[in-house]
């Protein structure tokens, strides 16, 4: 389980006011220099291959980028604007490594429940597409006829008498 510091709802009415670093300027506003400062990060040492590790691990892109960047944020590095016009660029490049690793990750835009009623949908309609042309080459197809379900014959026993009103 991941944990993350941040503030606590109503923090800012208890601490001294710009005690905090996101309620302060950001220290870098030209999102160029920001992303720089992403990419000198991630060039750390074994800074990428904690990012790749999460990939590999089940953790999709979208979400560690944005985990990246509400980071910074959270330490006054960048503001918010700034995490919105370097978000793809970010997600680009780790993307890049990830695949020269040839990991298999998830990017995080596929919505795996609409890609599923799609799918779906397609099957239908070529199904009604194939009927349909069966139909023109030899006619009328048949329905198929409802098979009959035969139910099993149950005995029907009459019930003990136990306890103390069997005794009447």
């Amino acid at each position: 389980m991941l944990t993350f510091e941040r503030a606590i709802p109503g923090q800012s009415l208890t601490a001294e006011p710009r005690g905090q670093a996101y309620e302060r300027p950001p220290e870098i506003v030209d999102p160029i220099e920001a992303l720089d400062a992403h990419i000198d990060n991630l060039s750390a040492d074994g800074a990428m291959e904690d990012a790749l590790y999460f990939l590999e691990f089940g953790v999709d892109l979208v979400t560690l980028v944005e985990g990246m960047l509400r980071g910074a944020v959270m330490e006054g590095i960048h503001s918010v604007d700034v995490s919105l016009v370097i978000a793809p660029v970010l997600h680009e490049y780790i993307k890049g490594f990830a695949e020269v690793a040839k990991i298999d990750y998830e990017e995080g835009f596929e919505n795996k429940e609409v890609d599923k009623n799609l799918s779906y949908g397609r099957d239908v309609a070529r199904a009604n597409k194939m009927l349909k042309e069966l139909e023109k080459e030899q006619g009328e197809i048949p329905a198929p006829e409802p098979i009959e379900e035969t139910k099993p014959e149950i005995e029907e026993k009459e019930p003990v008498k136990t306890g103390l009103m069997a005794r009447v």
